[in-house]
């Protein structure tokens, strides 16, 4: 990690952690068993994050799609989510980590979602990083909800549609007060955005990875930064244009 620029990290990485699958059945190994490597990718990244002072990082945990997986598959995704919950408890506090949750919670089964509940409860205070989950999340669903949200609030305060601006979109959405990402890093050499913060990645910067998440470490996260920092980022504007901008 020397060659990284700590005033050029992205302040905001999130991941869509995919090849859990794969990993496993390379290895003629279950799909669960998978996930449960992919646990330890998660504690690695995260503690790596933490140490670089990444102030946000956002993974992509379980998608509202999910569900339609084998009923084993995803009560076991479930397990390992409050097994991971409570095992990650004291380091969350220990490491100043606040934890965040996006998507459809209530979905969640009452076991899990009371977990995630005093887990998100009790990091509210923590300022040193925020780690959000996305759980039975969609970017579309994410939008349609702030849309309903954004029109229920219109009749009730007589917001006329001239005024509503993407700023005013943004606070309704499940990201509000979190910065859209400066990163977005794909396992597993798939190129699809997989419906994961559609509205926030307008200008995000991909990286894309043949590695599969079980496999994904340190090494990986630097190599990802490293690209992201040879990048740059022109927001529409031309390499000249930026080059007349001060600082």
């Amino acid at each position: 990690m020397k060659g990284l620029v700590k005033e050029k990290l992205p302040r905001h990485l999130a991941i869509i952690m995919d090849g859990n699958g794969r990993w496993a059945r390379q290895k003629s190994l279950s799909r669960i068993e998978g996930h449960i490597k992919g646990i330890q990718a998660v504690r690695a990244v995260v503690t790596t994050c933490r140490e670089l002072g990444i102030e946000f990082l956002t993974l992509y945990a379980f998608s509202i799609e999910n569900w339609r997986r084998p009923e084993n598959e995803v009560l076991a995704l479930m397990d390992l989510l409050q097994r991971y919950l409570r095992k990650e408890l004291d380091e969350m506090l220990e490491n100043n980590i606040r934890l965040r949750a996006i998507g459809d919670l209530s979905s969640l089964p009452p076991e899990a979602h009371d977990t995630l509940s005093e887990t998100l409860k009790k990091t509210a205070h923590c300022d040193g990083m925020v780690l959000t989950l996305a759980l039975s999340y969609s970017g579309r669903d994410e939008i349609i909800r702030a849309v309903r949200r954004l029109m229920a609030d219109g009749e009730e305060k007589g917001i006329r549609p001239e005024q509503i601006s993407e700023d005013t979109l943004s606070n309704y959405l499940s990201t509000k007060g979190i910065p859209d990402p400066d990163l977005l890093i794909r396992t597993s050499g798939e190129y699809r955005i997989s419906n994961f913060l559609l509205w926030q990645i307008a200008y995000t910067e991909i990286y894309v990875t043949d590695t599969l998440w079980p496999d994904f470490g340190k090494k990986d996260l630097t190599k990802a930064l490293l690209n992201y920092q040879s990048r740059q980022r022109r927001f529409g504007l031309t390499s000249e244009q930026l080059a007349m901008e001060p600082g």
